[in-house]
């Protein structure tokens, strides 16, 4: 690696809610560069989430982050001629991101509805610790304690 690693810069607060966290999730909701698209449909998502729920949407969507969010991981590690999933905890920023990541994934693959209404129904089934994006952090932990035997090789 040449040079000095880029110093992490702080994400901008949304427009709305004035908040780090979902300034971040708009970031990671954009395509193309349209940030003011993926706003629109992050505040009609929190519209329909307020409405269907009859809760505080922000409150839902710490919920549903924290819900989905996983504590262990498995990385592939190549340790002599053998490859081994060895399991590893996971830092908080990669902890949101991969929840974020779930969250938009699983709203996408739900078929027939605006965008704002399936990332709706995703983040309350999260927050209800069900649904796809759920599932997948089940899954993650279900292959991090399957392979809890390798766990010595994470301090190889």
């Amino acid at each position: 690696m040449r040079g000095k690693q880029a110093p992490k810069r702080p994400s901008q607060p949304d427009a709305k809610f004035k908040n780090a966290q979902i300034g971040k999730f708009i970031n990671y909701l954009m395509r193309r560069g349209k940030k003011s698209v993926a706003q629109n449909v992050v505040y009609d998502c929190f519209a329909i989430i307020s409405e269907k729920t009859k809760q505080d949407a922000m409150e839902v969507f710490d919920t549903a982050i924290r819900n989905v969010g996983p504590s262990l991981e498995v990385r592939g590690r190549r340790i002599g001629g053998a490859n081994y999933q060895i399991p590893f905890p996971v830092r908080v920023e990669r902890r949101y991101n991969l929840a974020c990541r779930w969250i938009i994934d699983s709203a996408n693959k739900r078929k027939g509805r605006s965008m704002a209404e399936k990332l709706a129904q995703e983040i309350i089934d999260a927050a209800n610790s069900q649904g796809e994006a759920f599932k997948k952090k089940v899954d993650a932990h279900k292959m991090a304690d399957a392979n809890r035997a390798f766990a010595h090789f994470a301090r190889y």
